[in-house]
């Protein structure tokens, strides 16, 4: 992300309208997150927690949930979806995703709130998800997960995600999908603006 300072990552918010009409705040995580982030994975169920990180874990580690609040760091981000409950701004889906500059390709991973599934909270994320990918110059945007995971499997094939056998793990599937959009079409503002401000200050870059 080398046209966005750490300063300015708090100007990159969506404000997301689920299916139902619920509104959603999409942000980078912050510091002031850490114990809020930690009890959202706690709360999380043990299936939720497995499917997300492949693995039998009840909170983040410590090593894991530094890089969780290190944005920026080595082109890797962490963004929270938040609603007001009861007075109180809560999390309720989280992603991370990486920028590979070498490859032009994002990857992701993201989770929803037990609580609060089946309301169009993960359909929405990812679409704000491509918007990220296509303001950075990606050329596609993929993740992982496990093939038992039939809920992440459907959402992806239901927001138009290919499906390819995972190079390293048999137990993985991936899904990718290409990114063909013009800096003026990015459907999320605020990385709108960023991709016309990328392109100006580099007119050869395509998106």
């Amino acid at each position: 992300m080398s046209t966005l300072r750490p300063e300015d990552l708090k100007q990159y918010s969506d404000t997301l309208r689920t299916r139902q009409g619920e509104s959603l705040n999409v942000r980078f995580i912050e510091p002031r997150d850490t114990e809020e982030l930690q009890h959202y994975f706690r709360s999380l169920t043990t299936r939720s927690r497995y499917n997300r990180f492949f693995g039998a874990i009840s909170e983040l580690p410590k090593g894991l949930l530094s890089e969780f609040l290190d944005v920026g760091a080595r082109e890797r981000f962490t963004v929270v979806a938040t609603k007001m409950v009861d007075g109180f701004e809560t999390i309720v889906a989280e992603a991370r995703y990486a920028l590979h500059a070498e490859t032009s390709t994002l990857e992701f991973g993201l989770s929803v709130d037990d609580r609060w599934q089946g309301h169009g909270i993960a359909t929405v994320l990812m679409k704000n998800l491509e918007c990220r990918a296509a303001a950075l110059g990606a050329d596609h945007i993929f993740g992982d997960t496990l093939r038992s995971n039939e809920s992440m499997i459907s959402l992806a094939r239901k927001s138009g995600f290919a499906f390819v056998n995972h190079p390293d793990d048999w137990k993985l599937v991936r899904f990718d999908k290409e990114i063909a959009v013009a800096p003026k079409d990015i459907l999320c503002a605020s990385w709108r603006l960023a991709a016309l401000s990328r392109q100006a200050e580099s007119p050869s870059a395509s998106v």
